[in-house]
């Protein structure tokens, strides 16, 4: 009986998406979620067998649900397109498999590339994720842009990183905080939350301080300085954007 699917929700992912899903090639079944893509991605699913599905994208939480009913193992192990599972964690996933715990999935440990060094600090690591779960294991929640995956129950831990390439340079990585902050802004403005200039601020002096200071993000050198000054610019983009929702909305 197949045991486990390796999920990959996917959109123009060609960059590291060959080497993403060779690191999945121990499932026993490939799935790709894609929301139309338009450059090799769907080419290279193809060539490693995997079982591709449109559904148009609206948000990371929605798609995360429709990928699981799209699913029939009892298994289910999901990296992003930028991801690659380590030779390390496939074996730790392969061994649960053969004699599993008593419990809803596993957390794994990952590990990211930024600049010219894998960031071992600055809060980035270890960043445990809930990415191996029974299929009927897991909710599925969180505020946009990003997507929660917690275990209904208990968790266990693998050991093994997956590995993380999120950003090819600075352009990419301010572009994506263009987007990401725009929709987390719009998340806060339709719960509630408000702003002002000076909380805009606050919250990100606070990121910066948290990330270099307190998760000594100084031990990174100066891609860990890096990391924090984007962390401020993050958080203060999120804040200031809600600021400006609130204008629009009292015009």
């Amino acid at each position: 009986m197949n045991q486990i699917t390796g999920l990959v929700l996917t959109y123009n992912g060609e960059r590291l998406l060959d080497e993403c899903l060779q690191s999945l090639s121990f499932c026993d079944e490939i799935l790709i979620i894609d929301s139309g893509s338009t450059d090799s991605t769907l080419e290279t699913g193809s060539r490693h067998n995997a079982r591709i599905v449109h559904n148009d994208w609206n948000g990371a939480i929605e798609q995360h649900k429709f990928a699981l009913t799209q699913i029939t193992t009892p298994w289910v192990v999901t990296i992003d397109q930028d991801e690659i599972i380590s030779p390390e964690l496939q074996k730790a996933i392969i061994d649960k498999l053969n004699n599993p715990d008593k419990v809803d999935g596993y957390y794994c440990p990952r590990r990211s590339w930024y600049l010219d060094r894998f960031i071992m600090h600055s809060g980035w690591y270890p960043d445990k994720l809930f990415r191996v779960f029974k299929k009927d294991g897991i909710t599925i929640s969180g505020i946009r842009p990003h997507e929660e995956l917690r275990p209904k129950n208990n968790a266990g831990k693998l050991s093994g990183d997956i590995i993380h390439y999120p950003y090819e340079n600075f352009f990419q990585h301010l572009e994506k905080i263009n987007g990401y902050t725009q929709d987390a802004a719009e998340d806060l403005y339709s719960r509630g939350k408000r702003s002002s200039l000076g909380s805009a601020l606050g919250h990100g002096f606070g990121k910066f301080f948290k990330q270099y200071i307190l998760k000594a993000g100084f031990l990174d050198g100066k891609a860990g300085f890096i990391v924090a000054v984007h962390g401020f610019f993050y958080t203060f983009q999120k804040y200031i954007r809600l600021v400006e929702l609130q204008m629009k909305d009292s015009k």
